[in-house]
C-alpha cells in the first residue's frame, strides 16, 4: 500500500520585512495543518508579524485547519501583528463562517485588500 503524499502547497512570498503573504491551496486537514503552522512560526520567528494567508486555492478545511489559524492570529497578535485571510473560496469561507472565526479573522476579498489592512501601500 503505498502512501499518498499530502495535498496542500503553501507558497511564500516575502513583501518586507514585517510582512508575507502565504498562498495555501489544496486540502487543509488533520494530515496537513502542520505544514501549514510550520511555514506561519517560520514567518513569525523571522520578525514577519503581519501575516496574509491567501486561500483562494484552498479546496478544503477541517477543524485542524481552524485551530492552526486560531493558534497563529494569537501569537501574531501577541507579538504586535496580526493574521489577515484573502479570498477564502466559498467552501472554506462557509466552514469559517458557521464556526465564528470571521468574527475574530474577517476575511478580504483579495490579497490586495488584505496588505491594506496589514499596512502595505504598495
Amino acid at each position: 500500500m503505498s502512501e499518498q503524499e499530502p495535498n496542500l502547497d503553501v507558497d511564500v512570498e516575502i513583501r518586507d520585512a514585517r510582512t508575507a503573504v502565504l498562498s495555501v491551496a489544496g486540502e487543509l486537514d488533520m494530515e496537513t495543518a502542520g505544514r501549514l503552522e510550520v511555514h506561519l512560526r517560520h514567518q513569525l520567528g523571522e520578525g514577519r508579524r503581519h501575516l496574509v494567508l491567501d486561500l483562494s486555492a484552498l479546496g478544503f478545511m477541517d477543524s485542524s485547519g481552524l485551530n492552526v489559524l486560531i493558534r497563529a492570529v494569537q501569537k501574531a497578535r501577541k507579538t504586535g501583528g496580526d493574521l489577515y485571510l484573502a479570498a477564502p473560496t466559498p467552501a472554506v469561507r462557509r466552514i469559517l463562517e458557521i464556526t465564528g472565526v470571521t468574527t475574530t479573522i474577517p476575511p478580504h476579498d483579495g490579497v490586495a485588500e488584505a496588505l491594506v489592512a496589514a499596512g502595505d501601500r504598495s
